[in-house]
């Protein structure tokens, strides 16, 4: 099961914004420090935090809190 106070929180670290600010609105639209750069940069933590890899598909689509939930409760579902 994904702890979304843990996703939250690398999120918050990696972009460099308050925990509060990262839910359901939350994505490189609404948050200005979320570029490229620094989504590259959010993959990579994610995936140390989590143990898992993301597809690179899913790595380049996943731009919003949302979709991060969805993609890494997968991954952390699968077999």
């Amino acid at each position: 099961m994904l702890d979304q106070d843990r996703l939250r929180n690398v999120i918050a670290t990696v972009l460099n914004v308050d925990p509060a600010l990262i839910g359901p609105d939350a994505s490189s639209d609404t948050i200005e420090s979320w570029d490229s750069l620094r989504h590259m940069n959010l993959v990579l933590a994610l995936e140390e935090e989590f143990g898992v890899s993301l597809p690179d598909e899913d790595a380049a689509n996943a731009t919003s809190y949302p979709l991060l939930v969805v993609v890494l409760q997968e991954l952390l579902q699968a077999p």
